[in-house]
């Protein structure tokens, strides 16, 4: 549990990964931020905390740089941010020849210009505090191959890039840049049907989380910078 009470921003925080790094943070002790495009999953999610526990939701499209921007000044502007965990994402499992040209803007859009949006929002306000740590949760897919999404494998892969040219820029500040890639998990990304064919070889959320913190609490100048995390049987 931190000493201080610490701003923790959460995006897709409405369900799945997000939900649960957004609870599982709050339950530590840190001021979480979460935010997600659906406001009623919001809500849900703020009941669910326990007495004692700060979650402040927000209703926020990545996707839009303006409103990015206006966001974190109004929100962090003036107690700044310890960090900024980028986990909103959106996909369609199709084939590339059958997926439309809209539906893969709108993933490059969200899943790597929106985090791309976040990181530039916040990173002035880490550089001036000369301390930070921004968290990507991405995907294996950036280290395997998956048929039917395409969209979604380079917009992970493309945010993992600029996310490891970051990294080695900003050391200087005192900031850390950690990638995360976890294998499949039990979530809204995937059909009812997957869910249940498939549970016992997809992760659940909460462990991921417990997982995320661990990383984001290592002491004094140590960081783990990318880690794989996969269920024990491994790929789906």
């Amino acid at each position: 549990m931190p000493g201080v009470k610490e701003n923790i921003w959460v995006t897709g925080a409405s369900s799945g990964i997000g939900k649960s790094l957004a609870l599982s943070f709050a339950n530590a002790g840190y001021y979480v931020c979460a935010t997600a495009r659906r406001k009623e999953k919001l809500e849900l999610l703020t009941g669910a905390i326990q007495e004692g526990e700060v979650i402040r939701s927000f209703s926020l499209d990545i996707s839009s740089k303006e409103n990015v921007l206006s966001f974190v000044d109004k929100t962090f502007g003036e107690d700044g941010i310890a960090c900024l965990i980028n986990n909103a994402g959106i996909t369609s499992f199709k084939k590339v020849e059958h997926n439309s040209l809209e539906d893969i803007e709108k993933i490059i859009q969200t899943n790597l210009l929106g985090s791309i949006y976040t990181i530039k929002a916040v990173l002035p306000l880490m550089i001036k505090k000369n301390k930070g740590t921004i968290i990507n949760i991405l995907a294996v897919v950036t280290e395997k191959i998956f048929q039917q999404s395409g969209a979604y494998s380079a917009s992970k892969a493309g945010l993992k890039a600029f996310s490891q040219v970051l990294r080695e820029e900003v050391r200087k500040y005192n900031i850390r840049v950690i990638n995360v890639y976890p294998a499949a998990t039990n979530t809204d990304i995937w059909s009812e049907e997957n869910k249940t064919k498939f549970a016992h070889r997809m992760m659940n959320p909460a462990d991921i989380a417990k997982m995320v913190i661990s990383i984001y609490e290592h002491p004094g100048n140590v960081v783990t910078e990318e880690i794989v995390l996969r269920p024990i049987e491994g790929d789906l």
